[in-house]
């Protein structure tokens, strides 16, 4: 009943004085609704991007020459860039000699191109892969129409290809593109297959590229790479037999490819392999300032509001000096006027954190209404604004609490 009584007469000061409890409440929200907007944001497009992210499968890992998180510094690039490309043989000598791995894909790609179907045709932002039968279920991307290209195409060099579904919903808006021979670059493939579409929030190629054999990519582009200057590599994907074998899989291509590469017992490896998990934790690795940075902004913007609680307080006091001195005349102890005034406080921080925490929310998930991203809401950070709001006002509302609670009755009476 205490505490029931001691909420009451805490709202019952908040209603009494509207205007100074809504300026009061502005530094608390804007506190709040900062680490709460930061947090939100990151969340969406951190979800966003594992889901972009996670295109390798859960037991797939993938080898390449570059790097997947980008580089540090330029003497980082000059040092990559000397590196040997990967090759076909490479990926070859996985596939042989990799015993813990059932799928070994190989891929190079090439930006920049048109396909044409009569008086239809793409951008000229096309992809071009060149790869091998294990690219759709290595990448979590499945022929959803005819069917997928296979080692007798790559064994031959066939011109054939399996298309995107947004160059099939651009090339043949109207008839099926199985069987219908494109132009590519100026050349002549027949479509075998079309890919399920797969969209990409992030603006990423899933459904704008075609996927030639790897042998025909070969034979028409070679490993020279006439637009960037310097020769191509290859992607490897690598599938393991089972969850449990994905690091066995991992080491033994390790081993395999720096015997096939010449690589030394004392020289690091001279590609770099990387699986969903990896790059999820880089691209966490990388927000971990910004959220910091966020969190201090905000943790300064509460102690500036708790700042002016406590002066809220302490004018509260002074005005209700009288009112005190009743209360401890007919009966109240100090504790009672201790917990009215801490309530107060508390109370006061507390509905201010609420709304930071609605604002954060909303203005977090504005990137929503102009992309294709999921909205989020982070409730665990919800929970910290409205505890650190706790906090604020019980640390900033108990001196002058304790300095209601030890006025003495006499004193309070006669206070003018």
């Amino acid at each position: 009943m205490i505490w029931i009584e001691a909420f009451k007469m805490a709202m019952g000061a908040i209603r009494a004085h509207k205007l100074r409890s809504c300026l009061t409440l502005v530094g608390i929200i804007a506190g709040v609704a900062s680490i709460i907007a930061v947090m939100t944001g990151i969340s969406v497009i951190q979800s966003t991007m594992e889901q972009e992210m996670s295109v390798l499968g859960s037991t797939t890992f993938q080898v390449q020459k570059w790097p997947a998180g980008g580089f540090n510094n330029n003497a980082d690039f000059r040092k990559i860039q000397q590196r040997k490309p990967i090759t076909v043989a490479n990926a070859n000598a996985v596939r042989e000699r990799v015993k813990t791995a059932d799928l070994v894909g190989a891929e190079i790609w090439r930006f920049g191109s048109t396909a044409k179907f009569k008086d239809e045709s793409t951008n000229s932002n096309l992809w071009i892969c060149g790869g091998t039968r294990e690219y759709p279920p290595n990448n979590t991307h499945y022929v959803e129409f005819g069917k997928n290209i296979t080692d007798e195409d790559v064994r031959v060099g066939r011109k054939v290809v399996v298309i995107g579904y947004q160059i099939a919903e651009t090339l043949f808006p109207f008839i099926d593109p199985i069987g219908q021979v494109i132009r590519a670059d100026g050349r002549k493939f027949t479509v075998v297959g079309v890919f399920e579409e797969k969209k990409s929030a992030m603006g990423g190629n899933f459904d704008n590229y075609l996927l030639m054999p790897v042998s025909t990519f070969l034979r028409i582009y070679g490993m020279r790479d006439e637009r960037r200057g310097g020769e191509r590599s290859v992607n490897m994907t690598v599938n393991a037999i089972s969850p449990e074998l994905v690091d066995a899989a991992i080491e033994e291509t390790r081993a395999v490819l720096r015997l096939e590469r010449g690589v030394g017992p004392r020289e690091e490896d001279d590609f770099t392999i990387f699986t969903n998990d990896s790059q999820i934790r880089s691209f966490n690795q990388a927000t971990e300032g910004v959220k910091i940075g966020a969190f201090v902004i905000g943790i300064v913007a509460l102690v500036v509001a708790g700042i002016g609680i406590m002066n809220i307080m302490l004018v509260s006091v002074t005005e209700r000096t009288k009112e005190i001195g009743i209360r401890k005349a007919i009966g109240a102890k100090r504790r009672d006027i201790l917990l009215q005034f801490l309530l107060e406080a508390i109370v006061l921080c507390n509905v201010g954190g609420v709304i930071g925490v609605a604002v954060g929310f909303g203005l977090g998930n504005i990137i929503t209404l102009f992309t294709d991203f999921a909205v989020s809401v982070p409730m665990n950070w919800a929970v910290i604004g409205v505890t650190f709001c706790t906090i604020v006002g019980l640390t900033f509302g108990l001196w002058p609490a304790v300095k209601a609670s030890k006025l003495a009755p006499i004193d309070a009476l006669s206070y003018e």
